[in-house]
């Protein structure tokens, strides 16, 4: 009797185990898929939230295409699937705007950050003055407050602040002070206060100077001009494509203008400022620029921190008085640019007390006349009168020129940030 009690005890107890073993392993494999569906769901959800995110990138993009300088602003775009997008677009800054869309799904939420900026060309422009095989001649008390690399002498009796350095074993550095460096294979009567950098074989023996280092024999090699003429020609295009006016224009009072063409090659016409002048987009004039005694010439703010280009076929004249200026934001300038060859006669005539800009020329003469002043000068001969400066910034040499606020928008990153 004890056994059999005994042994249906533990046959009792056995199956008790067993259910139990079965409860707990039926109740894991429940807890288990359960938990699977919720991973699964949060899974649908997150997948679905991040699509909804997509779609308000989609959506906001598609209405900055018409209007891509627009003030900032947020919206909600409902019923996207099953869930909605919250789309905010800040202030554009810089030429930029960062855009975020947040796509949910219940309490599920993914984020989607695109960059949106003009798209833009940077041209470095590493010296105050840069100059092609025509040479720099500088004025009494003239002045170029920076750096000067020259493919052709420098002469004269003005003052270059920082370095110099002269290309070609042919070319000279004449009757100029230096507060800096120079590197040359023939200086003559010169004041060099730092170090000479000489080519072996040069002449430097009537030159004074604080100490002087042999280069060696190799010549020193000619760099090119800072903008291509393919660069050029693009912009001619952009502001070709803001349409083409058959006539002269002439700014007497406060216009805003650009992307816009000024006559044609075969037809050119004139731009005259008299008044206030504000760049809205790339100019190009087929004949002559000129920007009277007093007027102003300068970039609209939407341009921020990008900078803006002039362009003439002919000459530009730049009369006392007159101001050029970019943006009114740091880094923004305005490039003012001739395409006609003349070494003769200047391409480029800046006179007395003319403001700050960029000049450029490929091919021609730049003339600046007393007590002018400019942020860069870059041209195949520069001349620059008594008490003319050059006061180069350090910006220039991450200048980002755009063809204008009004176009040229483009997506520069798409990421997902949370």
């Amino acid at each position: 009797m004890n056994n059999n009690y005994k042994k249906g005890f533990a046959v009792f107890f056995i199956t008790i185990l067993v259910l139990i073993a079965s409860f707990g392993i039926i109740m894991n494999t429940a807890i288990i898929a359960y938990l699977q569906a919720l991973i699964l769901r949060d899974a649908t959800k997150s997948t679905q939230a991040y699509y909804a995110a997509e779609a308000g990138i989609e959506d906001v993009l598609l209405q900055l295409r018409k209007n891509g300088s627009s003030p900032a602003f947020s919206y909600n775009l409902n019923n996207v699937g099953l869930g909605t997008a919250t789309i905010v677009v800040p202030d554009i800054i810089g030429g930029s705007r960062t855009i975020i869309s947040t796509g949910a799904v219940g309490s599920v939420m993914r984020k989607i950050q695109v960059v949106w900026a003009i798209n833009s060309k940077k041209i470095s422009f590493h010296y105050g003055a840069q100059i092609g095989e025509g040479g720099m001649v500088m004025g009494n008390n003239s002045k170029v407050a920076g750096n000067v690399f020259s493919n052709g002498d420098i002469a004269g009796g003005g003052t270059i602040v920082n370095d110099v350095i002269i290309s070609g074993n042919e070319h000279k550095l004449q009757g100029v002070s230096v507060g800096n460096n120079a590197s040359v294979y023939t200086c003559q009567n010169a004041n060099i206060t730092g170090t000479l950098f000489y080519v072996s074989g040069g002449s430097f023996a009537t030159c004074d100077y604080g100490s002087a280092v042999d280069l060696g024999p190799e010549e020193i090699a000619d760099i090119p001009l800072p903008i291509s003429q393919d660069q050029i020609n693009e912009w001619q295009i952009e502001a070709a494509a803001g349409g083409i006016n058959s006539n002269n224009i002439t700014i007497a009072e406060t216009q805003y203008l650009g992307p816009i063409q000024i006559g044609t090659p075969a037809a050119p016409k004139n731009l005259i400022v008299n008044g206030t002048l504000k760049v809205t987009g790339t100019i190009y004039v087929t004949g002559n620029i000129t920007v009277n005694n007093g007027a102003t010439l300068s970039l609209d703010a939407s341009y921020g921190s990008l900078s803006g280009v002039i362009i003439a076929d002919g000459v530009i004249l730049v009369e006392n008085n007159a101001t050029l200026s970019g943006s009114g934001q740091a880094g923004s300038y305005i490039l003012v640019l001739s395409t006609k060859s003349d070494i003769a006669s200047p391409v480029i005539n800046v006179r007395n007390n003319a403001g700050g800009a960029i000049f450029y020329t490929n091919s021609g003469l730049i003339y600046l006349k007393n007590n002018m002043k400019a942020r860069e000068i870059t041209g195949y001969k520069v001349q620059l009168e008594n008490k003319a400066e050059i006061q180069y910034e350090s910006g220039l040499e991450n200048a980002n020129f755009s063809s204008g606020p009004g176009g040229g928008w483009e997506v520069q990153s798409w990421s997902e940030i949370e």
